[in-house]
């Protein structure tokens, strides 16, 4: 997909103030047993076309509406994807803006996930 320039200046800027991991990283974090959550902030019509199993379904649309309540602990570990890391990476600084100190978004996204080796459905 090609983002318009404004699009990616605002992704670059967050990109420096945001926890980013990738599919390695993400899988030696459940090889490691690390207490996450996984949350897929796509849209409601590409989450039903198929995510990662047991990831939670809040989009960038409402993430930072719905957040608090879902994950009140401002410590929780929220791994966060999108298509390929671009609003991942704007949610996890919005997060980090409401105080979330451990929202990491991850590179590459669900282009990268769903050939991971990871289960989907």
């Amino acid at each position: 997909m090609t983002h318009s320039p404004g699009f990616l200046a605002i992704v670059n800027d967050a990109k420096t103030r945001v926890k980013e991991t990738d599919v390695n990283g993400y899988k030696q974090m459940l090889a490691e047993g690390t207490p996450h959550v996984l949350v897929d902030v796509r849209e409601d019509n590409e989450f039903a076309a198929g995510h990662v199993a047991g990831a939670v379904h809040m989009s960038k649309g409402i993430m930072e509406r719905d957040i608090e309540a879902a994950y009140p602990d401002k410590s929780t570990t929220l791994v966060l994807y999108c298509g390929g890391g671009f609003r991942s990476a704007l949610a996890a600084d919005n997060l980090g803006k409401m105080g979330y100190t451990n929202a990491i978004s991850l590179d590459g996204g669900w282009r990268a996930l769903k050939d991971s080796g990871l289960p989907l459905e």
